[in-house]
């Protein structure tokens, strides 16, 4: 009798549904990654761009709100008294350029704070300078490490931190299913301060991307990558085979999208500036800028948007652990004679199987 269903699993019209079946996750992250990446990164246009025109004479106005009025939405234009506050305004990144108009006109930047900002200003201001017929100046703040000559290298290093931690969700959800939560919850923990050290030393030693507060950065690479882990493996009870999808939308497509280490939200559509506020990925790359580059200044923001997804892990991995508490018992409930349980153990552990595989498979 039991012949037939295990014959018509593996005859082909099986095996194709089989993988026709494994064949919609990657599909659908083929959709989400094109949505995501695209429409964060295909047509980045200034909007509200925030910069300061140094002078507080009539011409200092004068310019400022011809700059306002051409920008048509793209640039948000202030003018500040003298050069001392632009450059504090850049520092606390209130402002992406300053412009010092004169025989000799200047502008001040902070690459550290986005290398494509910077670029849009000078655009701009190597304009504006052309039409009084001088050079501009550039004048860089906050110029980024020499290992990082792009400034972008901080986002790869989120690229790195956060891969090697949706893997091991996989890894720990898949293979370690059996394990009881502390387990795994242990697991996730010890994976996130591998990760991070191995961030850290891509960061300092190997590619010298940041020159000092190493011990700074590798802190936040431990919360942001503990904060993954632990949300991937509670988020693995409820969603079993669609967890790898899962992790993959929170932590890759909106957030590397979301987190400005490409394009800061002024350069992007509006969506994705939103997410930026709150989004962890976006809370590991400012709070490594402003760590290294700015002082400190609103680190403590950017350290309260990862603690709170690092708790919003362990709230989710409790919950996970109630909802197998119950399960458990039961599971226990029906006893089946050994004769009579030969039959359906099989199916069971081929389920088990089928299920690790698409965790670490996919």
């Amino acid at each position: 009798m039991s012949a037939g269903p295990s014959a018509a699993a593996g005859s082909p019209a099986g095996a194709l549904r089989h993988v026709l079946n494994h064949l919609v996750t990657p599909l659908l992250m083929c959709i989400g990654m094109g949505l995501a990446y695209l429409g964060a990164f295909h047509a980045p246009q200034p909007h509200d761009l925030r910069v300061d025109v140094v002078g507080s004479g009539p011409s200092a106005q004068v310019l400022a709100q011809t700059l306002q009025d051409k920008g048509d939405g793209a640039l948000s234009v202030r003018t500040v008294a003298d050069r001392a506050t632009a450059a504090e305004h850049l520092r606390t990144q209130d402002s992406y350029g300053a412009y010092l108009p004169g025989r000799a006109p200047e502008l001040l930047v902070a690459s550290a704070s986005s290398d494509t900002s910077a670029t849009v200003v000078e655009k701009v201001f190597t304009q504006v300078a052309a039409g009084q017929g001088a050079p501009l100046k550039v004048t860089d703040t906050a110029p980024t490490a020499g290992g990082d000559p792009t400034g972008q290298g901080i986002f790869f290093l989120l690229v790195a931190v956060s891969i090697g931690s949706y893997a091991s969700v996989a890894v720990i959800g898949g293979a370690g299913a059996i394990l009881r939560l502390r387990v795994r919850a242990a697991l996730a923990l010890g994976a996130s301060l591998v990760v991070s050290v191995i961030g850290a030393v891509f960061a300092g030693p190997l590619f010298g991307l940041v020159d000092h507060g190493l011990a700074g950065l590798w802190a936040m690479a431990w919360l942001y990558s503990a904060g993954i882990l632990l949300i991937g493996v509670g988020l693995h009870t409820f969603l079993k085979r669609w967890t790898t999808l899962g992790v993959m939308v929170l932590f890759v497509m909106l957030n590397f999208t979301s987190s400005g280490g490409i394009f800061r939200p002024e350069l992007q559509p509006g969506f994705f500036g939103a997410l930026h506020s709150f989004w962890n990925g976006a809370g590991f790359v400012e709070g490594v800028r402003s760590h290294v580059y700015f002082g400190g200044h609103a680190l403590g923001g950017n350290l309260l948007v990862l603690a709170l997804w690092f708790v919003a892990g362990v709230v989710l991995t409790g919950l996970a652990g109630l909802a197998e508490a119950r399960r458990r018992p039961a599971a226990a409930l029906p006893a089946v004679p050994p004769a009579a349980s030969a039959g359906p153990a099989r199916p069971s552990a081929e389920e088990e199987e089928e299920e690790m595989e698409e965790a670490v498979g996919v």
